[in-house]
């Protein structure tokens, strides 16, 4: 068996998670910080800690071994959402440099956490970069999708570059829509995610034509999201092996266009945990080993 942090697709084997606890902590954090990080709605601490203890309980029931980061007084409720402030490599973590301003002290608490566990820190993008690991996909191995976002920048990806090209990384650009403006919760994992190496769930409307064409190229096939399920987060699904996922419960259409495909779909209720703050499954996890 083969370990490796270059996947998307290979079994889980180990993964960092913050629970709610650490993140939101109480009401008064809550009533602090909700409406200027843009929430949907005010989460309900107790609820939400009951659809992320049955989230936790999925993972656990999947073998995967969980790792949590502590309770942080200098970071926000959006914490929660630990996948955006580092990137993991077989070379070491890269420590990243949040787009959105009130998430800016997240990587130096990661950090912080990873130093004092003993992991490699490969490097950390700097300012005027910005990169949020939500945009940053591996293909493969040695191929890393970016997008260039209102959260990840050109300078962001520069420096990325700059990191794993000598490893023998390709780094793909990938240039999002504006969609809904920079307020937005929007990065390229809210339109794509890897469910096995040659199948990916997509949101072809908001998908660049030359990176959808790749895909294909690559031979990917596509389980297309349906437009009234793209707002419920149905393309932001967790591979927790190859063809075994997890996804929001809700995105019936998805679900079933997923299962046609072969694969094994597991559901949370994430009214609090995920949609009042624009996180799917992948965003409210840090995979780190993956089996290939």
């Amino acid at each position: 068996m083969k370990l490796t942090c270059q996947s998307e697709v290979g079994k889980i084997d180990s993964v960092f998670i913050k629970r709610v606890d650490d993140a939101f902590v109480d009401n008064e954090k809550i009533s602090k910080e909700w409406e200027a990080l843009n929430y949907l709605g005010r989460p309900d601490i107790e609820i939400a800690k009951e659809e992320y203890g049955n989230f936790e309980a999925v993972l656990r029931s999947c073998g995967v071994g969980l790792s949590y980061f502590p309770q942080d007084a200098s970071v926000s409720l959006d914490s929660l959402y630990c996948r955006d402030a580092s990137l993991v490599t077989d070379h070491g973590m890269i420590i990243c440099n949040m787009g959105k301003p009130a998430r800016a002290n997240e990587p130096s608490a990661q950090k912080k956490v990873f130093e004092k566990l003993g992991f490699r820190i490969l490097g950390s993008i700097q300012s005027p970069g910005t990169i949020e690991g939500g945009d940053v996909v591996w293909l493969d191995e040695q191929t890393l999708a970016v997008g260039y976002s209102y959260r990840s920048n050109a300078a962001g990806i520069d420096q990325l570059k700059g990191l794993l090209s000598p490893l023998g990384i390709t780094v793909v650009t990938v240039p999002l829509p504006h969609y809904r403006g920079p307020a937005d919760v929007f990065h390229l994992m809210s339109i794509l995610s890897p469910v096995d190496h040659d199948l990916v769930v997509v949101y072809s409307p908001l998908m660049p034509i030359v990176f959808r064409n790749e895909l294909l190229e690559r031979g990917y096939r596509f389980v297309e999201v349906p437009k009234e399920e793209f707002d419920t987060m149905a393309a932001n699904v967790l591979s927790v092996a190859p063809r075994k996922c997890i996804m929001l419960s809700g995105n019936t259409k998805t679900r079933h266009a997923l299962e046609k495909a072969g694969c094994t779909v597991l559901e949370y209720e994430g009214e609090e945990i995920s949609i009042k703050g624009g996180g799917g499954p992948t965003c409210l996890t840090r995979p780190m080993w993956r089996q290939v």
